[in-house]
Formats: structure tokens, C-alpha cells, sequence
């Protein structure tokens, strides 16, 4: 019977067998690759003629552990077939596995293939001799093969030189430390533009920016002269937000589409694509796309556009109720991973901060929209909540540098965060007052309503 303890006896007793033992199991794919992955450790001596034979079989996954298996050999007489193999297999996931089983040969003679690799038409190859070659970082013949890297026609080989051998690190000794903020942002709503209120926050002062920015010519707050100009108007407020953002940290905007009405029946109303026309250009200037996370809504609470077509039934006139918004998800680009930003704050901050059970597993979040006579656009508190709770750690600083009803400021203060909001619209300004607690208990976490004025002046 074929199973691990029997391919384990035979490695270490009758090793000599295992071509018969695979001539039995030609017609059996499974079996052949069950044999292979459970080989378990090999000595640079194991007999590996018909490990080798397998290189030409016809399934993928075969050839695939015929070359993982060779790499756990270790035998730099191995070098010339596996290398045949990094050039000339059909198969991307295979070549990647023999420049993989390459690079751990660690040797002066896999540093020449693997240079020579640096130079495949497959990005995933380059990648993965990259790493190969890493290790030896700092012999001059590896770092020049390396760095001439630099201006690579694809993104994540320039990115991969760019950080280990451009990137550098300005610490200022004046820097807060990562996890901590200004106590003149926390819990502040103040009323102004935002371009203007910016211009007095400190560079990476907060650690989440979550907003939905006002609808291209959609409410009477959010006038455009064009739609360039909303989109040029985005971008400024973004490319300033990513200043005061904290290294590798998010940004997540709720947009839509949006449709600006015809203006008779003589002309055709114009839908605008917003989340897609502002995606390039949060990336030109320094975002970097993680996710998007799709929030719908129940259909009876948005507005019917297919009534008429379902009248009528004619083709072209489709037009489809439109029940879903997007959050798209950056983080302010950095060399550093993720487990950087974790590893800033304390074990206590770390363990408090954990999302509890029954959090959202797909991108795909339905939640029930909201609004009132005084703002027709609320973010629902929920999906404040989830936002809050995913990406952010208890202590830090949210940002919404359109803060409407105040949604947002709230929620990040009953999860234990502060919040910094702005504001230009009188009416938002005012009706955010009308929720401040009287007499709290915890008057330090009050929230401070501020005019532009009132904001400069406190920092003197």
C-alpha cells in the first residue's frame, strides 16, 4: 500500500526501488506526485536518474516536484538540467521552481545562472532569481547585475531594487513615533476648506483617512466648473492627505458613479465615472491600491432608473438600478511590509485592537444606506464601525477631511480612537454640534468644534 511510511522505508532502506515504484505508477499521476512530495529531506547523495526522467512528463504538477525535489538535493551537479529547465519548460510555475531550486544551491556557479536569468522575458522568472541572487548582496558583481535593474520594465522588479537598493529613511529625531499623534488633532471638527486646514497639520500626523468626497455637480455643495476640475480638486486634497498620513498607512474613499441630468429631453444625461477616473491619479502620487470593497444596498433605496425599460422592454434603453458603492483601499507607499506598522505599537494596543468574531470575510458589504433632513448622504454607522475596526489600532488618529454629519468622528471615538474632521459647510458644521455629549463625564474627550481661525490660533 502506497502512503508515507512505506516511501519513508524505501528512501532509507531500498532506495534503489523507487524507479520500479514509479514504472508501476506511470498511468497514475496522483501516485507519482504523492511519492515525490512525501520524500521528505534528501542527502546531497540520493540517486536522482529517475527524479531527473520525470523533468519531460507531460503533467505540469509532475514536473513541478520533480524539480522541487532536486532543489532539496543540494547537488551543484544537478545545475545544468535544472537550468535547462529554468529556460525551457513550458510551464511559468515549473521554470520559476528550478530558478527557486537554483538560488538555494548558494553557490558561485548557481550566482552565474541565475544572473544569466535576470534577463528572461518572465517577470516572475526575474523576481525569483532576484531572490536567488539577494543573499549575496554586497559582492560587486551581484549588486551591479542588480541595480542595472533599476529602470525595468516591469513595476514589481523595479520595486524590488528600488527598496534594497535606493530607499532611504529620513527619521527625523523630531518625528512623533509611529503609533502617537499631535493632542491638538485629537477629537477636532474644524470648519473651513480643507485645502486651507492642511496646510497647518504636520507631516504624518494621522493613521486613517476614511471619506466619501462630494458627488461631481450632484448636490448643491458641490459645485464644479468642470469635471477635470472636481477630479484636479481631489487630487489636491488627496496628495495633501498623503503628506500627514503615517508611513504605509490607509486611505479608503467611498465613491460612486455618479449621473448628471440632461438638461431636456433633446439632450442625454452624462454618467461619470468617478472611482475610476480618481484611481490613477491616487496612484500618481504616491497610493498604492490594496483592495476594493464593494458596499451595497437594498434596491428599494436608491433611485429607479429602470422603470421605463421595463415598460417597453427595448434593447439599448437598459439601464440598471444602481445599488452599489465602492471603497477603494490604498496604503501611502512604503518599502516597509505591514508588520512594521504592527510590531509599532505595544502588545497591550496590539491585543485590545484584535477584531472581534463575525467580521466581514469577503468584499462584498451590504448595509443599509442612511440619511436625514439635514444630510441626505450619512455614512451608516456600521460601515464606519468596520472600516475603523480593520484599519486602525485603538489610540490612533482618523481622518475625514469631508466630515458631513460627523459619522465618523463618532464611531472612531466609541472604538476607542480619536478623530480629526474638516468641514466647509456651515449647515454640517452646526448640525455635528448638536451631537456633543453635555457634561460628560470624560471631559478631555470632548470633541472641540473649531473655526479655521480658532485652528491656527491654537497652534501658536
Amino acid at each position: 500500500m502506497l502512503n508515507k511510511e512505506y516511501i519513508k522505508k524505501i528512501k532509507n532502506q531500498t532506495p534503489h526501488f523507487f524507479p520500479c515504484l514509479i514504472e508501476q505508477n506511470q498511468n497514475n499521476v496522483a501516485n507519482i506526485i504523492f511519492i515525490l512530495e512525501n520524500l521528505g529531506a534528501l542527502s546531497p547523495h540520493f540517486q536522482t536518474d529517475w527524479v531527473e526522467s520525470l523533468l519531460t512528463h507531460k503533467n505540469e504538477q509532475v514536473r513541478l516536484w520533480a524539480v522541487k525535489t532536486l532543489g532539496k538535493v543540494q547537488n551543484e551537479n544537478l545545475l545544468p538540467i535544472l537550468n535547462q529547465t529554468a529556460c525551457f519548460d513550458e510551464s511559468t510555475i515549473v521554470k520559476r521552481e528550478a530558478v527557486s531550486s537554483i538560488g538555494r544551491m548558494r553557490s558561485l556557479n548557481a550566482q552565474t545562472i541565475l544572473i544569466e536569468r535576470l534577463g528572461d522575458d518572465d517577470p516572475k522568472i526575474i523576481c525569483q532569481a532576484i531572490r536567488g541572487l539577494l543573499p549575496f548582496k554586497g559582492q560587486s558583481q551581484i549588486d551591479d547585475a542588480l541595480c542595472n535593474l533599476v529602470n525595468h520594465e516591469n513595476e514589481m522588479v523595479r520595486n524590488i531594487i528600488y527598496k534594497e537598493y535606493f530607499a532611504k529613511r529620513q527619521n527625523s529625531p523630531t518625528a512623533l513615533p509611529h503609533a502617537e499623534t499631535y493632542s491638538f488633532l485629537r477629537n477636532v471638527v474644524v470648519h473651513g476648506d480643507v485645502r486651507d486646514v492642511l496646510k497647518y497639520v504636520p507631516d504624518e500626523s494621522i493613521h486613517l483617512t476614511f471619506t466619501s468626497p462630494p458627488y461631481y455637480n450632484a448636490r448643491d455643495y458641490a459645485i464644479y466648473p468642470s469635471y477635470e476640475a472636481y477630479l484636479d480638486f481631489l487630487q489636491e486634497v488627496f496628495l495633501e492627505t498623503q503628506r500627514i498620513t503615517k508611513e504605509g498607512r490607509f486611505l479608503i474613499v467611498n465613491t460612486s458613479p455618479v449621473i448628471v441630468p440632461r438638461i431636456s429631453r433633446a439632450h442625454s444625461s452624462k454618467r461619470y465615472p468617478i472611482p475610476f477616473d480618481l484611481h490613477n491619479r491616487l496612484t500618481e502620487i504616491g497610493w498604492e491600491f490594496i483592495d476594493d470593497i464593494v458596499w451595497m444596498k437594498p434596491e428599494y433605496s436608491v433611485k429607479n432608473r429602470i422603470g421605463g425599460f421595463q415598460q417597453h422592454r427595448k434593447p439599448l434603453a437598459y439601464k440598471p438600478n444602481s445599488i452599489t458603492e465602492y471603497l477603494m483601499v490604498y496604503r501611502k507607499q512604503t518599502d516597509r511590509l505591514l508588520d512594521w506598522n504592527m510590531r509599532q505599537y505595544d502588545e497591550q494596543i496590539v491585543n485590545e485592537s484584535k477584531v472581534a468574531d463575525g467580521f466581514e470575510t469577503t468584499n462584498v458589504w451590504q448595509i443599509h444606506p442612511k440619511s436625514d433632513k439635514v444630510h441626505s448622504a450619512i455614512f451608516p454607522a456600521e460601515l464606519c464601525q468596520r472600516v475603523v475596526e480593520y484599519y486602525s489600532f485603538k489610540g490612533d488618529l482618523i481622518f475625514d477631511p469631508f466630515g458631513g454629519s460627523g459619522t465618523l468622528g463618532r464611531m472612531a471615538k466609541k472604538l476607542g480612537r480619536h478623530f480629526f474632521l474638516t468641514e466647509k459647510e456651515a449647515k454640517y458644521f452646526e448640525y455635528m454640534q448638536t451631537f456633543q455629549q453635555k457634561n460628560s463625564l470624560f471631559p478631555e474627550k470632548d470633541t472641540k468644534f473649531l473655526t479655521l481661525d480658532e485652528f491656527t490660533g491654537s497652534l501658536k
